[in-house]
């Protein structure tokens, strides 16, 4: 029975991973997005389809702010931008079309229902995800949710879907919207209709969003596993899993990000995860003492995310070894962004980094911020905070 256990610990082992094995240098992390009009600037939570959360845009810390916009409750996801404005969506369910420029509100719709997502926005839409209806956290059969498609100029409803309860971002791509549910499902919704195409079942919650690299769409679920699922069809590639520990195997929340050949993600069982994108086969693990909600970032062959430990850290994309850490003033929730060489994040304890993405050195930080920090275009950053969204330039 010892030895059993014993077994098992090993198990749970950090992996080292290999710079030889499954590693493309040459797939890089994708850092402009396919835009469907030139003035749809950020489409996608992590900017690309393959939720890298790295764009070009450079803007050295420190920043001021030109504006304030107050969105009442928590802002938890980042907005997207486009059109001149930025679309983000509050928990307790309004989303608000912001000018990007002044800060002033462009429309809003009030949804009735609970938000935990982030918009994706096309050349002419806008589709959002919802939970249940107030409270934000109540569980049982009967709850239900949906994914809603909007007109980007004044917000008037295209369709709607319902679904399970879903705090997963919209990916659109191939004509679809790639979503994910309560209920452990993955759909394709037809982007024009909101009418399905597809779904896939997996064995828990989907609680993070798709990631869409080589025509394959990867996701993690409250089942222990990372799926890689045909784009185009939903049938099954691979099913990967988390490592055997004592106390059970971890579950992923995280939505993951892809490059290189690779797929990494975080885990419940505080670990980021490096899975071969063709294979499914488990490259590198890496322990960081705390829970890992965050999603990967990944830029210039490095992995950047924090976890509940309230460390953030860079590892070597190849082999999952740790490049830098910095210690910060709280646990870390939110996935980061790494905006031309500085990588941004927020803690629970409601304050933002910017640091240098190459050393972990700190170049400033603001105090608001929660979850997701920063998203931004040519002319300015939007800082996330608690309620409060930013437009920021450099001093």
């Amino acid at each position: 029975m010892v030895a059993a256990a014993l077994r098992k610990e090993l198990r749970s082992q950090d992996v080292r991973g290999s710079s030889t094995v499954e590693f493309v240098t040459t797939e890089t992390e994708e850092p402009t997005p396919p835009a469907a009009a030139a003035d749809v600037v950020w489409p996608t939570f992590g900017y690309v389809a393959a939720r890298t959360r790295t764009a070009p845009f450079s803007h050295a810390p420190p920043l001021r702010r030109v504006w304030t916009f107050r969105g009442r409750q928590l802002l938890e996801f980042p907005p997207a931008v486009a059109h001149g404005r930025l679309y983000v969506a509050n928990n307790s369910g309004v989303l608000f079309a912001v000018n990007a420029a002044t800060g002033r509100l462009a429309w809003k719709h009030e949804s009735g229902r609970c938000v935990a997502a982030s918009p994706a926005v096309t050349s002419d839409t806008v589709y959002l995800a919802f939970l249940n209806r107030p409270p934000c956290n109540a569980s049982g059969s009967g709850l239900d949710g949906e994914v809603v498609a909007f007109a980007a100029g004044f917000g008037k409803v295209r369709w709607r879907a319902r679904i399970g309860p879903t705090e997963s971002s919209p990916l659109v791509a191939n004509g679809l919207v790639y979503v994910g549910d309560w209920r452990g499902r993955v759909y394709a919704l037809d982007a024009r209709t909101g009418a399905e195409r597809w779904r896939f079942q997996t064995g828990g919650k989907v609680k993070g969003a798709v990631a869409l690299a080589g025509g394959r769409l990867f996701v993690g679920s409250y089942d222990h596993h990372v799926y890689a699922l045909d784009a185009r069809t939903g049938a099954l590639v691979w099913r990967a899993s988390a490592q055997d520990r004592i106390g059970g195997r971890g579950n992923f929340y995280s939505t993951p990000a892809v490059a290189y050949g690779r797929v990494y993600i975080g885990s419940t069982d505080g670990k980021v995860y490096s899975f071969g994108a063709a294979s499914g086969k488990l490259r590198w693990s890496h322990s960081t003492g705390g829970y890992v909600y965050a999603s990967p970032a990944v830029w210039e062959q490095k992995v950047y995310a924090g976890s509940y430990s309230g460390r953030f850290s860079a590892l070597d994309a190849a082999t999952g070894a740790e490049v830098w850490s910095f210690r910060a003033n709280g646990r870390i929730s939110g996935s980061a962004t790494v905006l031309d060489g500085v990588v941004w994040f927020s803690t629970l304890r409601e304050r933002t980094y910017a640091l240098d993405a190459r050393t972990g050195q700190e170049l400033w930080s603001f105090p608001d911020g929660k979850y997701s920090p920063v998203v931004a275009d040519a002319k300015r950053v939007y800082l996330v905070g608690y309620a409060r969204l930013y437009g920021m330039v450099e001093r």
